[in-house]
């Protein structure tokens, strides 16, 4: 099968025998073509009403076509103006999609997703004279993006520049942001379908917008959806979602809960950030799920060695310990992975369009930053190894030195559990934390994840709270030396990035899970040391 082709073909003999049975079951049930015909009644009826309003996507290769001629429309209008710097403004699904698509397109988009002060600040540096900001949020309360808006409003107006001009807003019809949008008198407003989630959004506004603008060929994009749409909804055990939805179920029958995914060349870059929310938040719910594990490629540790706890899924051909290969261009892809999730959803007895554990983090953050005295220092470190700072919850070990604690830590992951690094970093300039992946599932033979906090809070958050409870959550603070105030708020980028580490850790222990969390008084030293401590803890 060709790259070109769309299609999943389940490597491993033993996993095909057993997705079997369940291939058939969804063709004799006729769930792809109830799925394709946006029947909510797949998956029972306590999600009868939540899916009766999120199925809209299934249809995107067609309605979302009127969107192409506003795009390229609006793109000339500021090209025109000598506008050609895009920079985004969301979270989760307002973002990743985005991102996958101009990266694999090759143009250029600057991303915010972040808390991030310095981070933050890059973004401002750049020229902000052919800067135009989309900020997408579907209803504009998400505080994140939020943020974001208002402080590059500012820095437009102080730098002399009509703020409104450029700012372009994605939201849903009748939202908050919409009416905001118009008495501020934006640029531009492009209203998404209101009856599609946030991880099942790439070929609404909130993913076409953006990247379009940026440049990339979003018409080709819905072309390859629809090459594999009516494939999609055929009710045969050879159905590309049936098949993966199959694996997956059967996978996790056999106690392989976690999905690891890598990308083996297929030309799309950054896929599996994508699909990890798509899969963590549609399915990590009620104590159980699938938990995607992105890797740097198939030589990775977690794919390469994935033991009995996971499935290695190769986006591309078949290479190394792939167990299933899924191929096809991007816009296809999104349909085919956003098919198999639905149908797994059903597979196993969840309903995919919610996420009710979500909520917890953010509410924990809002307390924090609605009592600042907590966020201004009085927080006592259990110890201090140099430049990193430890603390931990309850029935974590703190005492010792860094590389001590890091054994401890580690030698204390549940059998078939998983850790977490959750990074609150530059995710730029921090770039290197990221290799903390590999290095801690390599040393420690455990399945290991890795996030940009806050990012991450939108995608597999949702599964850390609601999926299998079974993780070990470390996180990275670090100190901010130049910090960022939102305008019109009482507090700064800094202080919420604090509030959202601080808060995330706080539910999770709560739901009585392992939380170490470092900070580093000094970035780049408080690094170097926690690279050191992790390789000779697991030594």
């Amino acid at each position: 099968m060709s790259g070109d082709e769309t299609g999943v073909v389940i490597v491993d003999a033993e996993l095909a025998e057993k997705a079997a049975p369940l291939a058939q079951r969804l063709a004799a049930d006729g769930a792809a073509a109830k799925l394709a015909a946006k029947d909510s009644t797949l998956w029972g009826p306590d999600a009868e009403s939540e899916a009766s309003i999120r199925l809209s996507w299934t249809t995107l290769h067609k309605s979302s076509r009127p969107l192409i001629g506003e795009i390229e429309a609006l793109r000339a209008e500021l090209h025109s103006e000598g506008v050609d710097r895009v920079v985004l403004a969301g979270m989760g699904g307002s973002s990743l999609a985005p991102e996958v698509i101009t990266a694999t397109a090759g143009v250029p988009l600057t991303v915010l997703d972040t808390t991030d002060p310095g981070q933050v600040a890059d973004a401002l540096a750049g020229d902000l004279e052919r800067t135009v900001i989309v900020v997408s949020s579907k209803s504009g309360g998400t505080v994140e993006t939020d943020s974001h808006r208002r402080i590059f409003a500012k820095a437009f107006a102080d730098a002399g520049i009509d703020a409104a001009r450029r700012i372009v807003v994605v939201t849903d019809p009748g939202s908050p942001f919409s009416e905001l949008a118009e008495k501020e008198g934006y640029r531009k407003t492009f209203l998404a379908d209101p009856h599609v989630g946030g991880r099942y959004s790439a070929l609404t506004a909130f993913g076409l917008v953006p990247a379009g603008l940026a440049g990339a060929d979003v018409a080709r994009l819905l072309d390859q959806a629809a090459s594999v749409a009516e494939t999609l909804a055929e009710d045969t055990a050879e159905n590309p979602a049936v098949q993966l939805a199959a694996a997956w179920g059967a996978a996790h029958e056999a106690g392989a809960e976690k999905v690891v995914l890598a990308d083996t060349g297929s030309g799309i870059k950054g896929f599996p950030d994508w699909a990890e929310q798509l899969i963590a938040e549609s399915t990590g719910k009620l104590g159980t799920g699938l938990l995607p594990v992105a890797v740097e490629g198939p030589d990775a540790p977690g794919f390469a060695d994935h033991g009995k706890d996971a499935t290695a899924v190769a986006i591309g051909a078949p290479e190394g310990a792939a167990q299933i290969s899924v191929t096809g261009p991007l816009g296809a892809q999104f349909l085919v992975w956003e098919f198999a999730t639905a149908l797994a959803g059903r597979l196993l007895e969840i309903n995919p369009f919610d996420q009710p554990d979500v909520e917890a983090a953010k509410k924990a953050a809002r307390a924090l930053l609605d009592d600042p005295e907590k966020l201004k220092g009085g927080e006592t470190p259990a110890t201090v190894d140099g430049a990193v700072e430890v603390f931990g919850s309850e029935g974590v070990v703190t005492e010792g030195k860094l590389a001590d604690i890091l054994r401890a830590f580690f030698g204390s992951v549940a059998d078939g559990g998983y850790i977490a690094v959750q990074a609150y970093l530059d995710r730029l300039d921090d770039a290197s934390t990221s290799l903390l992946r590999g290095e801690i599932a390599k040393r420690t033979g455990v399945q290991t994840t890795f996030g940009w906090g806050p990012r991450f809070l939108h995608s597999t958050g949702q599964y850390h709270k609601g999926g299998h409870q079974n993780g070990s959550f470390l996180q990275i603070t670090g100190a901010v030396e130049d910090d960022l105030p939102v305008p019109d708020r009482p507090y700064t980028l800094g202080q919420l990035q604090h509030a959202q580490a601080l808060g995330d850790g706080q539910v999770l222990a709560e739901h009585g899970r392992p939380v170490l969390r470092l900070h580093l008084t000094d970035r780049a030293a408080g690094l170097a040391e926690l690279v050191r401590a992790v390789q000779e803890a697991a030594q």
